[in-house]
């Protein structure tokens, strides 16, 4: 492809309950200097590997992560990656640490910093929750192969539905990078992406959006109406739905609505946890 995707982020929506670490007690106690606490079992992983160090440094990189964890929630995320690659050097066998890299040089659109970090982890984790941010990564450098590599593993692995789809989508986009319109289609409509619901999830609204993109890339501009309207009639603030509807001449009036939802991303294709939502993963 003549210029890499945009990070999937730019249309696809986080699941904010899995992208926040998770807190050492209900009420998300911070520590002295303000930053998250970490899990008791990521904290006793970094000391684990640094095993070699003094108590002292140990626990200053510690204190590390949890300010890498809070930069990231601020979405402070050149900042997080620093702090993350500093741990990396140290602590590098650590899949949380791995996994807040990762995700934190994929918000900045430095891929193959992400797909580095992010392949560690899945190898490290043996999860399957951060492929589909790593094919959206790699995807982006043009490998191709590997996308469908990564593909065919999370297919055949226990990943829950939301991250099965943003891989789908990913996995869509770039058979249609490669010219392979038709497949790309096939691809989502045989899972039932084209699929009318009358209570769509955000899943739904992000799969009629790629295929309705497809669609209009195939020059089939009825459909790719037909499926920005269900996106638009849904939610008229989604993505850039709108300016896609009228630049096929079909606008969807709007309607009043609640506050605009956050056009963040893929997840955050993915789920872009700073932390592991299982401990040390």
């Amino acid at each position: 492809m003549s210029t890499p995707p945009s990070p999937q982020d730019e249309w696809v929506r986080v699941d904010e309950s899995r992208a926040m670490p998770r807190r050492v007690n209900d009420e998300g106690r911070r520590s002295a200097v303000g930053a998250p606490s970490l899990p008791a079992d990521v904290a006793s992983a970094i000391r684990r590997a640094a095993d070699a160090a003094t108590a002292h440094h140990r626990e200053a990189l510690v204190a590390r992560m949890e300010k890498a964890v809070a930069a990231y929630e601020r979405g402070r995320y050149p900042e997080a990656l620093r702090y993350g690659t500093e741990l990396v050097r140290e602590v590098g066998t650590v899949p949380a640490v791995r996994r807040l890299a990762g995700f934190s040089a994929y918000r900045m659109g430095r891929w193959r910093d992400a797909a580095r970090h992010l392949e560690a982890y899945t190898e490290l984790s043996g999860e399957p929750d951060a492929l589909a941010a790593l094919m959206d990564a790699l995807r982006a450098l043009g490998r191709h192969s590997k996308v469908a590599a990564a593909w065919t593993q999370l297919r055949h692995s226990a990943a829950d539905a939301d991250v099965l789809a943003e891989a789908r989508i990913v996995a869509a986009g770039s058979l249609a990078d490669r010219g392979r319109l038709p497949e790309a289609i096939e691809l989502l409509a045989s899972a039932g992406a084209a699929r009318a619901l009358r209570n769509p999830s955000d899943r739904h609204l992000r799969q009629w959006y790629a295929l309705a993109d497809l669609f209009e890339r195939a020059g089939d501009l009825p459909r790719a109406r037909e499926l920005f309207g269900r996106v638009a009639r849904v939610d008229p603030e989604a993505y850039d739905v709108s300016a896609r509807l009228d630049a096929l001449g079909t606008g969807i009036a709007r309607r009043p609505r609640g506050p605009r939802r956050a056009r963040r991303g893929p997840r955050q294709a993915v789920d872009e946890p700073g932390m592991p939502p299982q401990g040390a993963k």
